[in-house]
């Protein structure tokens, strides 16, 4: 008799099974894991008996007998940022309804990504990684590869893995005609500085789309509008309080993601500006937080990329064959209560 440790009451063994239902243990371990390899009337009379049992499989001997892990990965740079949260939210709610675990990985120095993608690639730790944002190099690639676990990128691209991307310079272009169509010439611009070390990408393409979208509506460049740093809420307030304090300020101002432009709204109240009277701001992923700010926002379907990614990632986990996929999922701009014309006087 095999007894729980932790509760005291008797625990059903899949020996038990076997013998009730008239098969061999392998045959019950067959059931599981749903191999085809049972007769349907078998499977039944398994499956009768796991009920009247109340059998309850040991996840691990189900993974020893599985030889995996039953772990998916997920790397992700950062893991307290907001958008993060909201990618892992949509990773979580598409793996419920499967025997996965899911094993978060946060990276925050280079050191930390460097050792996790090779640590990683080993079998044993996981049996796929989805990795959020960090592009991965040729080697790393191939490392993966060479070792038989699946990959897929969140964020960030690679032409021999399958991905889940947005249009970010689309999503700069349409922040800035926003503004433009509502009257705005003088059009500010508050972001991230690019990355080397990580290989973030996605500030440098909405940066991107911000210019292109200036050049497309004939309006000048004035690089004095535009500041770049460190993400995060602290430096752009200290970028938009710079801007503000031009002599011939800007009357729109978009930010590279809600957070800065959440600063940016504290350096305009700070300065006694009202928005959207006399100071428009568009962010960029739109979070949770700025739907209570009132902020019209580029938005990205967050969660989504997060679930898509995760089904990726199980399709190669079942054996799905094929080339590389690449997913490219919508930004739409969410217009709310800070934009509007600008003052005529600013």
């Amino acid at each position: 008799m095999v007894m729980d440790r932790r509760t005291g009451s008797r625990v059903v063994t899949i020996l038990e099974v076997a013998k009730r239902a008239g098969v061999g243990v392998g045959t019950v371990s067959r059931v599981l894991n749903d191999s085809p390899q049972v007769s349907a009337a078998t499977r039944e009379r398994v499956q009768q008996v796991i009920a009247e049992l109340d059998f309850r499989p040991s996840h691990m001997a189900r993974r020893l007998s599985l030889g995996r892990t039953m772990t998916i990965g997920v790397l992700v740079p950062f893991v307290a940022h907001r958008s993060a949260v909201e990618r892992i939210r949509g990773v979580v709610e598409r793996l419920e309804s499967t025997p996965y675990d899911l094993t978060l990985f946060n990276v925050q120095t280079i050191t930390q990504r460097n050792e996790l993608y090779r640590s990683l690639a080993d079998r044993g730790r996981v049996d796929g990684l989805m990795v959020v944002s960090l592009p991965p190099s040729d080697a790393e690639v191939d490392r993966f590869r060479t070792r038989g676990v699946p990959l897929v990128l969140v964020d960030t691209a690679h032409d021999r893995v399958s991905h889940v991307v947005v249009d970010d310079h689309a999503g700069g272009a349409a922040a800035t005609r926003h503004l433009v169509e509502h009257g705005h010439r003088r059009i500010g611009f508050v972001g991230d500085l690019p990355d080397g070390r990580f290989g973030f990408r996605a500030g440098a393409d909405r940066h991107a789309g911000y210019r292109a979208e200036l050049r497309a509506q004939g309006i000048a460049l004035d690089v004095t509008l535009e500041r770049q740093g460190p993400f995060g809420h602290e430096t752009a307030k200290r970028h938009a309080a710079e801007l503000l304090a031009l002599p011939d300020r800007p009357t729109g101002i978009v930010a590279t993601s809600d957070t800065q432009a959440l600063g940016v709204l504290e350096a305009a109240r700070e300065a006694g500006l009202r928005v959207p009277e006399q100071l428009s701001v568009v962010g960029y992923d739109d979070i949770e937080t700025a739907a209570y700010a009132d902020l019209t926002t580029v938005h990205q379907p967050l969660n989504e990329t997060g679930a898509c990614g995760a089904e990726l990632l199980l399709e190669l986990l079942e054996g799905t064959n094929g080339p590389p996929v690449v997913e490219q999922l919508p930004v739409t701009l969410v217009v709310r209560g800070t934009t509007g014309p600008p003052p005529p006087n600013p």
